[in-house]
């Protein structure tokens, strides 16, 4: 029962974070979203915005981790969920164990850069000192057609300029 209850909970927060990866459409940027929560509250939500700011590290899960942590008053962020709509790469990886937070939900796998399951075991591999709960593929086909469509998009437009 208390399974079935945070499957859920990790659908309908992963579902926020597809709402916000499909802002992230609309500014041209990738369709990543992230949405981090304390419980079943939600603390903050967040938009991939590298191109926009002008910031290499504005991944969405930095934009969700560095609001929460102002709003809480710490960098430490025990006892967070993280949803992600793609598994994050390196740094995010990074920067989710450094804050502490317990539990990482994502949506899509990347195989190119993934640092939770794809490419790297980060948090759950024992050669750190903080361990991460990861759960992976929730929303996963939404979340991988979503991409798939925008990079689609994206070389149709470069194509039609070429003619």
């Amino acid at each position: 029962m208390l399974q079935e209850a945070q499957q859920v909970i990790d659908h309908a927060f992963m579902r926020m974070a597809l709402e916000h990866a499909r802002r992230a459409v609309k500014m041209q940027e990738v369709p990543v979203g992230a949405v981090l929560v304390q419980g079943e509250i939600l603390l903050t939500a967040a938009t991939n915005r590298p191109i926009t700011m002008s910031d290499p590290t504005a991944h969405a899960e930095i934009l969700a981790i560095r609001e929460a942590a102002r709003i809480i008053g710490n960098y430490r962020l025990p006892k967070t969920t993280l949803y992600v709509t793609l598994e994050p790469c390196i740094m995010c990886m990074g920067a989710i164990l450094h804050a502490r937070i317990q539990r990482l939900v994502f949506g899509a796998l990347d195989p190119k850069t993934g640092a939770a399951q794809s490419r790297y075991t980060i948090g759950t591999d024992n050669l750190l000192n903080h361990h991460l709960e990861i759960t992976g593929g929730i929303l996963g086909k939404e979340c991988s057609r979503l991409l798939t469509d925008f990079f689609k998009e994206r070389r149709r437009g470069r194509n039609e300029g070429a003619i």
